[in-house]
Order: structure tokens, then sequence, then C-alpha cells
């Protein structure tokens, strides 16, 4: 049996790696629902309503449902009803699936939040705006989206801070991102086996990945802080 210091850089190694498969989960997550959650916001205001109330029937059904079972859904329906596996079974396919799944589920969190930063704007400075002539573009660009920004981003953090514990249910279909790397240690993986202390050494991994983003995004209010109110 391997001793602790033998299976300490094997065990390292293999939480790097699958790190380095979360990390880039919750980076493509962001990328495709911040800029998601924005026009999903836009079809909830809509003033046509069979499009707002669509809109808000589809984020009430994903925000009401567990991730959990979004991504079983997204992964295994189109094989199993559709009779075309169209994310195959290799790693890639079991990354695309989740990153679909995760993408839908934090674009409609973000929406609402959108939605309510939007709507948090004093009515009249769109109207100021108005009178100056600008276009409706121009005051949502120049008006309305500054302030949102400062009243969106501590509840944002909040649901970004969460994305990187949440990115653990993942491995609901496979991947292997840092917790099933951790969790394979116990069952058996590299030589060892019946091993739980790995999975502790997850969690700081966790920690210090929380702990500079909620830095980040303290640096960022503080440099928002000249929007008031």
């Amino acid at each position: 049996m391997l001793s602790f210091k033998e299976q300490l850089p094997i065990v390292l190694n293999s939480l790097n790696v699958g790190f380095l498969q979360t990390l880039k989960l919750f980076l493509v997550t962001l990328a495709g629902s911040i800029p998601m959650g924005l026009i999903i916001s836009f079809g909830s205001m809509s003033r046509f309503k069979p499009l707002a109330a669509l809109t808000k029937t589809v984020v009430w059904i994903v925000r009401g449902t567990p991730l959990m079972i979004q991504l079983l859904i997204v992964f295994y329906f189109p094989g199993l009803v559709l009779h075309n596996p169209i994310w195959g079974g290799d790693e890639s396919g079991r990354f695309l699936a989740a990153s679909v799944a995760f993408i839908i589920n934090y674009a409609c969190y973000f929406s609402e939040i959108y939605r309510g930063g939007i709507q948090g704007v004093p009515h009249g400075q769109q109207e100021a705006g108005q009178v100056l002539g600008l276009s409706k573009s121009q005051i949502f660009f120049k008006i309305t989206l500054l302030q949102m920004i400062k009243r969106i981003v501590p509840p944002m953090s909040n649901e970004i801070i969460t994305l990187v514990k949440d990115t653990s249910l993942a491995r609901i279909i496979a991947l292997q991102e840092i917790i099933w790397a951790g969790q394979s240690f116990m069952k058996g993986s590299h030589g060892i086996s019946g091993q739980i202390w790995p999975l502790f050494f997850t969690g700081i991994y966790y920690l210090i990945f929380s702990g500079i983003l909620t830095v980040l995004f303290g640096f960022i209010e503080k440099k928002l802080s000249y929007f008031k109110g």
C-alpha cells in the first residue's frame, strides 16, 4: 500500500485535472448564460403578451425544478426518447450536455436578476433621456444599463459563487469534474482505494475558488460605488 507521501502527488494531479474540467464548465456557463439571461429578460418584459407569457413560463419551469433533473433530461432524453444520442458517450459529449443544461438553468436565474435591475431604474431618468433626444438604444446603454449593473452585482455575485459549487452536480452524468476525481479514490483509482481524505482536499479547491471570486466581486462593487441609489 502506498504511503501518504506517495499518494499525495497522485491525488493532487488527479484533482488538478478534475478542477480544470470544473473551471472550464464554470467559464463556459458564464459565457453563455450572461448574455442569454439578458435576452430572456427582454422576452419576459416584452409588450407582446404571448412572448412574455411563454418566456415567464419557461423561466418558472427551469427555476422550479432541480438542476440535477435538468442535467439528466438534457443528457438522456435525446437517446432514450428520440433515439438520437446526439451527445455520444465520451467525455466531450458529457461536457457539452452539461454546458447546455447549466447555461439554460443559469440564464433563467440571471434573467430575473436583470429584470429586477432594469425595472429598478427610476422611470423618470428614462423620460429625461427622451427629453434630451436620445434614442431607445441610447437610453438603455447610457442610462439604464450602467445603473442596472450597479444594482445587479450583489445578486449576480451570489449566483456565480453558487455556480462554483453547482458544477459538482455534473458528476450525475459521469462528467469527471473535481468531486468525481476526489470520490474515485474511495472506490479505487491510480492504485489508491478506500481513501476519503482526497474529498477534503476538493473542499479546499472550492474554498479558494470561491474566496477569489468574493474578493473580485467586492472590488467590482467598490468600483461601481459612484452610482448611488
